[in-house]
């Protein structure tokens, strides 16, 4: 399912996990839009629930810790997410305008409320050596996931996808469900990407729950996207950076591999 949305002051639901269990998604996902002064107020008596800043300046309060973050753009700057068990609460304020991204599942799990800093993030220059020639050049981002945070229900992560080049490729699958939210560097931005065996144009604020299938995508020249991904593990069998790659296209990956360019036309 693709799921295009205008964003209005506030908190913006896009699924919610009692909801056809969140479209596959099994997770609540949302966007919150901040002027400056806003505060939010995080607690669920029953789910855990992670936020990541996507840009803007802002003051997050969590088990008696006020911490300022700013963060002008999700493109050059690292990720700023908070993460909390149910029972848990946390505030945001803004000082700036903040656009916020949130996921939550069921977790009967506690643990202790974590602010995941731009130096905590792990990033992985994919594509970094000239792979696919560097037409799948991108940053994939993980704050937490099973190694991190075995406690938790879900992973929570960014990609800086280039303009005009591919991610999520060469194409893989995996049974767990994800969600890829796209936010475009300029809002008149679009790319395209499989979303269950299907086609679908993305747009700047939209949401691709994506329950089976491989899911490989691609922008448009000009238009650079960071999106965040998120994953729901399933019970007994959690996410464990087990993605599988479709055979057919793995040849693309290796050093020496031989394919028709065009340079000399």
């Amino acid at each position: 399912m693709y799921i295009d949305k205008k964003l209005e002051r506030g908190y913006n639901e896009y699924t919610r996990e009692d909801i056809e269990n969140g479209y596959g998604s099994m997770m609540d996902v949302g966007i919150i839009m901040m002027e400056p002064g806003d505060t939010y107020e995080f607690h669920h008596a029953d789910k855990e629930l992670a936020w990541i800043l996507l840009y803007g300046k802002a003051v997050a309060s969590f088990v008696g810790k006020d911490v300022t973050m700013e963060r002008p753009n999700p493109f050059d700057y690292d990720t700023w997410c908070l993460h909390q068990s149910k029972g848990a609460s946390s505030r945001i304020t803004a000082i700036e305008p903040c656009k916020v991204y949130v996921q939550a599942t069921s977790n009967d799990k506690t643990f202790p409320t974590h602010l995941y800093t731009p130096e905590e993030t792990d990033t992985w220059r994919r594509g970094a050596n000239g792979e696919c020639g560097g037409c799948i050049k991108r940053d994939v981002r993980t704050s937490f996931d099973y190694g991190n945070a075995p406690y938790s229900n879900m992973v929570l992560g960014e990609v800086v996808n280039l303009p005009g080049k591919w991610s999520s490729y060469p194409p893989h699958w995996h049974p767990q469900p994800e969600v890829y939210f796209y936010h475009f560097e300029k809002e008149q931005g679009f790319g395209a990407g499989w979303v269950d065996d299907e086609i679908a144009e993305l747009h700047h604020n939209g949401l691709a729950i994506l329950t089976k299938g491989v899911h490989p995508m691609s922008m448009a020249p000009g238009y650079a996207c960071c999106y965040v991904w998120g994953i729901r593990h399933l019970p007994g069998n959690p996410w464990e950076k087990t993605r599988i790659d479709d055979p057919a296209h793995l040849w693309m990956i290796e050093p020496d591999a031989q394919y028709w360019t065009g340079e000399d036309k």
